[in-house]
């Protein structure tokens, strides 16, 4: 179904403005929570995605995150200097690795549920409890018929 045409280009940037915003604003306020762990947005994702769904490829992330291998090598690569990842050659192929959590980094792990529903009570809290069914049901609506891994 087309909403808009191009007379409404000036509304168009304004929802993608909006949608950007609020997700950068999600970023930040995650950002926050996570100083004491010196740990980015980015990183606190890699982490989720090897702690919650047992993602052990650089590949894997990479299509989950939409980041390119390179930024994905260098985000990979921090957290290995910040001990909460290590690489491990794999046994059946020499030339790939897998990921693993460090003890430190499994430690950190248990603190992601906290760090994650702090943020999103934060991101949320100006919505009613029956705005915030109707924002899920919407968000579900649109996410739907994407190819992007939950």
């Amino acid at each position: 179904m087309s909403h808009f045409t191009l007379d409404d280009i000036d509304t168009v940037y304004t929802w993608g403005r909006k949608i950007h915003r609020l997700n950068c604003y999600k970023d930040r306020i995650l950002d926050q929570y996570l100083v004491p762990f010196a740990i980015t947005a980015a990183q606190f994702k890699v982490m989720l995605l090897m702690n919650r769904d047992g993602l052990t490829t650089s590949a894997e992330l990479c299509r989950c995150i939409s980041l390119d291998s390179g930024a994905m090598s260098r985000m990979l690569d921090r957290l290995e200097n910040k001990k909460m990842i290590m690489r491990v050659r794999s046994t059946t192929d020499r030339r790939q690795f897998h990921l693993a959590l460090t003890a430190q980094g499994q430690e950190f792990c248990q603190e992601i549920a906290a760090i994650a529903v702090k943020t999103f009570n934060d991101l949320l809290a100006p919505l009613a409890p029956a705005e915030l069914n109707e924002f899920n049901r919407l968000l579900s609506k649109l996410v739907v018929n994407t190819d992007i891994k939950e």
